[in-house]
């Protein structure tokens, strides 16, 4: 596939799931509309849209065609969304840019931004359940695709990971406690996108594992490499402010070992990563182009 062409495609996954995503919003409506505004305000800023993209071609991938696809699709990108929100809050990292335009609370106020949070992650689950009504007949593979996308979000995946973090401002941690933060706050979205994409198509249980393995390494592949533009890119290429990792004190790949050890680290484990997707039965370039574009990503 030519530079061109991949561009192209990439842009027209993006609209697809632009569509996924305005289709499952709440009308704009009633006394609490507000909430509903900063939701969309949220969720509709933009941006890679990598998790949702990660699952639908994984689903691709093992032979999905049904629609059942598209509320777990819609529902993760809420929760990677409401995650954000929280993330830029004064008592969290405290910035006032995200995907090139001002943060939730910076718009909407501090209350509204940690009320839009909570109001996309219980929305999530409201969309994930309207697969039942789709597809009675696949509620066992549904409820086990929601109890995934449960647990890699909660205390045991994305938020445990969370925990770590801000309790490890301003200290110097060892390289196994940064995994651990790594594992969960960025890698357990993404295995969580790519493994409910294989439920939902069918695929084995040995092969829903190492789906797991790959998407692991492919998340802190990807966590390092924001670590990396963290110190070397700038605001208007990233979107997001720069520096933002040493203005919150934390450790990193980066300050852990370095800034070329650091892009050798990513170098050796995408590829452990990239070994484990072509060792599967199935195939789909275009995921195994995208995993390569998003761990050596410049932005």
């Amino acid at each position: 596939m030519s530079l061109n062409n991949w561009e192209t495609s990439r842009e027209e996954k993006v609209s697809e799931i632009e569509e996924i995503l305005k289709s499952y919003l709440p009308k704009q409506e009633g006394f609490q509309k507000v909430i509903l505004e900063a939701m969309e305000y949220s969720l509709m800023a933009g941006g890679k849209r990598l998790r949702p993209m990660l699952m639908l071609e994984t689903y691709r991938m093992f032979g999905g065609k049904s629609d059942i696809i598209r509320p777990f699709a819609a529902a993760q990108e809420m929760i990677h969304t409401y995650s954000l929100v929280h993330d830029d809050l004064p008592a969290m990292d405290n910035d006032e840019y995200r995907r090139g335009r001002r943060t939730t609370h910076v718009v909407y106020g501090e209350d509204m931004g940690i009320l839009a949070g909570d109001a996309l992650l219980n929305y999530a689950f409201e969309t994930a359940a309207t697969a039942f009504e789709m597809e009675p007949e696949s509620a066992p593979v549904i409820g086990k695709a929601i109890a995934i996308l449960a647990g890699k979000a909660g205390v045991y995946g994305m938020i445990g990971g969370q925990v770590v973090d801000v309790s490890s401002s301003g200290r110097q941690i060892e390289r196994e406690k940064l995994d651990f933060i790594y594992a969960l706050k960025t890698g357990a979205l993404i295995e969580s996108s790519m493994m409910i994409g294989a439920v939902l198509a069918g695929a084995s249980k040995d092969e829903i594992r190492t789906i797991e393995r790959l998407a692991s390494k492919v998340g802190l592949a990807f966590q390092i490499q924001d670590d990396i533009l963290d110190v070397t890119s700038t605001t208007d290429e990233l979107g997001k402010p720069v520096h933002s990792d040493e203005k919150n004190e934390k450790t990193t790949y980066v300050t852990l070992r370095g800034l070329e050890q650091a892009k050798r680290d990513v170098e050796v484990i995408s590829e452990e990563a990239l070994t484990l997707l072509e060792g599967l039965p199935v195939a789909n370039p275009f995921l195994t182009r995208l995993l390569r574009e998003l761990i050596h990503r410049k932005k």
